[in-house]
């Protein structure tokens, strides 16, 4: 669908919509329980990758741990189902699942519609929003239109910097190789605020509390950011698909899924 509205009246009609929740809400935990046929279901075989931190990662006694790993290890145990998570590399982790190597992938593999025709996805169970960064001072009561005529710092090439062009014509980009580096720039006043990957400015602020802070809302554009996160699974593998979607809001609902994402993300991109 093509957008006739001018540039800025489309970048505030986004953000007017755009949910800003503490917490991720793509889980419905009111959503209507549809218990699945767990007894056909003895076991659920997760493959991951181990180089993914913080999703999926060995730690220094080259245990699997992250944020994938723990909400896997919980919706078994949600399930009281027998649970094995095994880390393959990248390159060959989505081949091992179409060979029935396993029976979910829990690694990030994007939603597109070349990975759509080979596999079956989960809900989506977190979503990288992009978001603004300001000075701490500049943060509270936060708009986009203040920052026509203002330097913005993104991520050459990004699909945020495309969108500060589009939507927000008035400011200024300023581009840099990397996140880091443009809050850096951000942190030594070189640019007015940053706007880019949410989860990367997440581990950032954390080691800069003082200086900056989210500012606004988080913008949820699938088209453009990407739909997300799921689990994947081999086409056809509905009983597992079910059973992993209702332990998701089983999780959600319990507050455990929640407690999984602070202790990743304590500073929620959100």
């Amino acid at each position: 669908m093509r957008l006739f509205l001018s540039s800025a009246a489309a970048f505030f009609a986004i953000a007017s919509v755009a949910l800003a929740q503490a917490l991720p809400h793509h889980i419905d935990p009111n959503a209507r329980e549809i218990v699945p046929n767990l007894s056909a279901i003895p076991s659920i075989r997760f493959l991951t990758t181990a180089d993914f931190p913080p999703f999926n990662y060995r730690d220094a006694d080259g245990q699997l741990i992250g944020f994938n790993i723990d909400l896997a290890r919980s919706i078994c145990d949600e399930l009281d189902i027998a649970c094995t998570i095994q880390a393959w590399p990248w390159e060959q982790a989505a081949r091992a699942l179409e060979d029935n190597q396993g029976d979910a992938l829990i690694a990030g593999l994007a939603i597109t519609p070349e990975n759509g025709a080979l596999f079956d996805f989960s809900s989506i169970y977190l979503m990288l929003p992009g978001r603004f960064v300001t000075p701490v001072a500049d943060a509270v009561g936060f708009e986009p239109s203040q920052l026509a005529g203002r330097r913005v710092g993104v991520r050459r090439g990004s699909a945020h910097a495309g969108f500060i062009r589009q939507y927000l014509p008035d400011a200024v980009p300023v581009p840099f190789e990397s996140e880091p580096a443009a809050l850096d720039a951000l942190e030594a006043g070189e640019v007015d605020a940053w706007f880019g990957d949410a989860l990367r400015a997440s581990f950032w602020l954390n080691e800069h509390l003082t200086c900056c802070d989210f500012a606004g809302e988080p913008y949820f554009r699938p088209d453009v950011f990407g739909e997300g996160l799921a689990v994947a699974l081999p086409a056809g593998h509905d009983l597992v698909r079910r059973a992993i979607d209702y332990g998701l809001v089983r999780l959600k609902r319990s507050g455990v899924y929640d407690e999984i994402y602070l202790r990743w993300f304590p500073v929620s991109f959100y």
